[in-house]
């Protein structure tokens, strides 16, 4: 790919195609090879996938993939000695819990996620307050771009090649297996690297080959 220059924010290739939030490797075939893109919504799209097969619908899983990469952050930069104050006291986030619907708490990926079920399904929680679906879809196609549908097809590939019980209990060591590469310390702190869509389709192949 030729080297690119930039324009408002947005890189664009010498010939002139325009590349989106993520910087995107195609095969001739014009499926994507690999994305550059920070960790965040890798997790919570890999998150999302993995709830998904573990029997959420779509809606439910991308909220529980939001607090999944959410809380992972948090605990992340409390150990990189990073982290801001909580916002709001656990009371009053339980408070508002409780009104927006039933508490209930979800493992997923080795964190316990706050939740509720609301009239339109359950939805994790972020200070208390019920996750829009439609916020976590938005943040995905801006950050996947073009290659969302790619990146989606390869985890749900990987999902389905392992029993439901083996993917939960190693949903978390498979997402450190094909993450992308960043630096060690505070500076891979929100860095970018490259996720390899090959590294997925290898795990799910090997998955396939213990069925």
């Amino acid at each position: 790919m030729a080297d690119p220059d930039h324009r408002g924010g947005i890189a664009v290739d010498r010939a002139g195609a325009v590349r989106d939030n993520a910087a995107m490797g195609t095969s001739s075939a014009g499926s994507h090879r690999t994305v550059t893109i920070n960790r965040a919504p890798v997790l919570t799209l890999w998150a999302a996938v993995v709830a998904e097969r573990l029997g959420y619908d779509r809606d439910e899983a991308v909220t529980l993939g939001r607090a999944v990469a959410g809380l992972n952050a948090a605990s992340k930069a409390r150990a990189l000695g990073i982290a801001k104050a909580s916002g709001k006291p656990a009371a009053e986030k339980q408070a508002r819990a409780a009104k927006a619907g039933t508490p209930v708490a979800v493992e997923l990926c080795n964190r316990m996620v706050p939740a509720v079920k609301t009239p339109d399904g359950l939805r994790a929680t972020s200070d208390g307050r019920p996750t829009a679906p439609a916020s976590v879809h938005q943040y995905l196609e801006k950050n996947f771009g073009e290659a969302l549908a790619d990146v989606r097809a390869a985890m749900a590939a990987l999902a389905r090649s392992l029993d439901k019980d083996e993917l939960a209990a190693t949903a978390f060591s498979l997402y450190e297996a094909f993450r992308p590469s960043v630096p060690r310390g505070t500076r891979g702190w929100g860095a970018k690297g490259v996720l390899d869509l090959a590294k997925i389709r290898d795990l799910a192949a090997r998955g396939r080959g213990r069925g």
